[in-house]
């Protein structure tokens, strides 16, 4: 991988496999050619509902949700500069709750319809949105929101609802693709939580592509997640965790080709370039939190020489 010249960096890590690199994404992303990226997959600072560093420069640390888009826009605009034509940016991200503490009421912001209008702003097509299903319980036990809770019901049904899926969203940016991704062959293996079960008269690749369409992904593993724990420090909110990796592999088959450059500008502990190590990607990856750069540098090394040994293996 080349290096990213002319900006300031706190650390960084260079490989031909993939680049690292500890700083502030609003100032690396500058230094990134126009045109040379074939793909983008993140999960970004979810506003202010979650704080990440204490720094100035963390997306997360707003007072508000205004003053986050003022912010996030320049990454927005970057990614336009430097995604080839033709090519994909997809976001991880949710409907944010509300509280009375911060908000003075108990409701919703509608933030992915926000990063939509957002991006096409800059230029994008919105190309599409899946859901991700998610258990209601399972967020019910870990965040005790009122409109989650079983007693509500009894109390006052007007104040529940359903629980917050995730979305993945994606833009495509204008012009001719000059490097198509294609399946010659169609699908050879599923991505899923489960194994695709056939019987012998289905079209294997048919089935599978049926399930990627699908509007709504619910076999999605939302335990299958790097370990993050070791990275965390005091000041992190108790129930931060890394995008599903099925998330990301499902994205990175479905469009990229080997070899495609793919990157995260909030690379957090290293779940994209990881992931596109493991899939014969090439990875580049800003990280502002010094915690979350040091568990990305060694998920990265790990995922590099597991893929090495796995190749000594098969031959």
């Amino acid at each position: 991988m080349k290096q990213i010249k002319k900006i300031k960096v706190i650390d960084q890590v260079i490989t031909d496999k993939y680049s690292l690199y500890h700083g502030d994404s609003c100032e690396v992303l500058k230094g990134i050619p126009d045109n040379s990226i074939h793909y983008s997959i993140f999960s970004p600072p979810f506003a202010s509902l979650y704080t990440y560093t204490n720094s100035d420069r963390d997306l997360g640390n707003c007072n508000n949700h205004s003053e986050f888009y003022q912010h996030f826009i320049f990454i927005a605009k970057e990614l336009q500069r430097i995604i080839m034509t033709g090519r994909l940016v997809s976001i991880h991200c949710m409907d944010l709750p509300t509280t009375y503490t911060k908000d003075g009421y108990i409701g919703l912001v509608g933030f992915p319809g926000d990063i939509i209008r957002m991006f096409q702003e800059v230029g994008f097509v919105y190309h599409s949105k899946v859901v991700i299903w998610k258990d209601p319980l399972i967020a019910a036990v870990r965040t005790k929101t009122i409109g989650l809770l079983h007693k509500q019901v009894m109390k006052d049904s007007a104040m529940c609802r359903q629980g917050l899926p995730d979305y993945l969203i994606t833009f495509r940016k204008l012009g001719d693709n000059i490097e198509p991704v294609s399946h010659p062959e169609g699908f050879t293996n599923f991505i899923g939580d489960k194994e695709l079960k056939l019987n012998k008269s289905d079209v294997y690749s048919h089935h599978v592509w049926r399930k990627y369409a699908s509007p709504v992904w619910m076999d999605i593993n939302q335990s299958d997640t790097l370990q993050y724990r070791s990275a965390r420090t005091e000041k992190d909110e108790k129930h931060i965790c890394p995008l599903q990796l099925g998330v990301i592999r499902r994205a990175l088959e479905l469009w990229t080709n080997k070899n495609d450059v793919v990157l995260s500008p909030f690379g957090g502990i290293g779940s994209e370039p990881v992931t596109a190590i493991e899939m014969d990607r090439k990875a580049i990856a800003i990280e502002l939190k010094e915690s979350y750069f040091k568990q990305m540098k060694a998920n990265c090394k790990n995922a590099e020489l597991k893929k090495k040994n796995t190749g000594l293996l098969d031959e």
